[in-house]
């Protein structure tokens, strides 16, 4: 995508689709999870002002939609496509344990000490085929992490970077295409597990891969496909999610941290409220107003027009119309994450300072 023909052409409240029926006090409060980073540091910054101020709109829509009708501008994203695309994502929930025993044999690796980030987190989309992360040597070269294969077959195996087992394969690759999980102990507690980088390879979609080689049609690709036909043809499996050379590292969610999952930033994700965007385009913390008409199983038939806030990235998220909603925690949402993939427009709601 060429970011040189975006531009960002000013509209009114009254072109976005279904603006006045939206919970803005919903938005509201999810944009406020994002002011503690405007905030911090920041304080003669317009905007870190303008987050406080919105707290004492919160928890009333009619006064959170006055909040941002004075203080944005809406924005139509106009690119070369007349319309951009989001899919879902969610946390899944799997047992799980601190040590590997019984059905737990597969490996969840912490962020070993001898990665180091190539590009920014918040920007790995925009580096392409080109390496987000690399191994550090003692003598300061950057050379290539091992891919998911070399991983999976032992590169880490007994360093001591052993987070937590799981017992599934399949489960296990798609918390990574998460990026974080809820994780079940046999003593009956759960832990939160959050995305904490990745072996730096480019994400691949095993999905497409799927369409390009005929095993399925693009109209018929869904999670709950994929993970179906993945278990039912184990042999093949393991070289398909092969083909995702990329393999992200977790770490363990404690305190106040722990509450919820975590977005880009550190910033707690609010299910349906939530977006992740390319960075390199949408400054995060940034309201998106998103209309997707044909997008209905979220909301009773009708379609999805919701204010939500630019709070994640993910490595296949790029463009200026390319979105990812949050949809929460557990199959429910894994169920609806599953099934969006849909056509899409933004309108970006810029700040009327400056």
């Amino acid at each position: 995508m060429k970011h040189e023909i975006l531009r960002f052409e000013a509209v009114s409240f009254s072109d976005l689709p279904g603006w006045e029926q939206d919970d803005h006090a919903a938005a509201l409060q999810a944009f406020l999870k994002s002011s503690s980073n405007f905030v911090k540091g920041q304080s003669k910054d317009p905007l870190a002002l303008l987050c406080r101020e919105a707290e004492a709109n919160a928890g009333h829509s009619v006064k959170a939609r006055v909040f941002f009708e004075t203080h944005f501008k809406p924005h139509r994203v106009v690119h070369q496509e007349p319309h951009g695309l989001v899919t879902g994502y969610y946390e899944p929930v799997l047992p799980g344990s601190r040590v590997r025993e019984g059905q737990f044999q597969i490996p969840v690796y912490r962020r070993p000490p001898d990665l180091v980030n190539v590009v920014d987190d918040s920007l790995r989309a925009s580096a392409g085929e080109n390496l987000t992360h690399a191994r550090r040597l003692a003598d300061g070269t950057l050379v290539p992490y091992p891919t998911r294969q070399e991983i999976e077959s032992g590169a880490l195996a007994g360093q001591g970077f052993e987070l937590m087992y799981l017992a599934d394969p399949v489960d296990t690759f798609f918390m990574h295409v998460q990026g974080s999980g809820m994780i079940e102990l046999p003593d009956g507690s759960c832990v939160r597990l959050s995305y904490d980088g990745k072996n730096g390879h480019p994400y691949t979609s095993i999905g497409r891969h799927l369409i390009e080689t005929g095993v399925f049609k693009a109209e018929n690709v869904t999670l709950d496909a994929l993970v179906d036909w993945l278990r039912a043809n184990p042999e093949k499996a393991r070289e398909v999610m092969w083909k995702n050379a990329s393999f992200v590292f977790f770490r363990e969610l404690t305190g106040e941290e722990a509450y919820s999952p975590l977005g880009a930033n550190e910033i707690p994700l609010t299910p349906g409220r939530s977006l992740a965007v390319d960075a390199s385009i949408h400054t995060l913390g940034t309201p998106v107003y998103v209309v997707a008409p044909t997008l209905t199983h979220t909301g009773g038939g009708k379609s999805f027009q919701r204010l939500m806030i630019a709070q994640d990235v993910g490595s296949a998220i790029r463009g200026p119309e390319r979105g990812d909603i949050f949809f929460g925690t557990g199959s429910e949402a894994g169920r609806q994450a599953g099934m969006t993939k849909h056509p899409a427009n933004f309108f970006v709601l810029l700040p009327r300072y400056g």
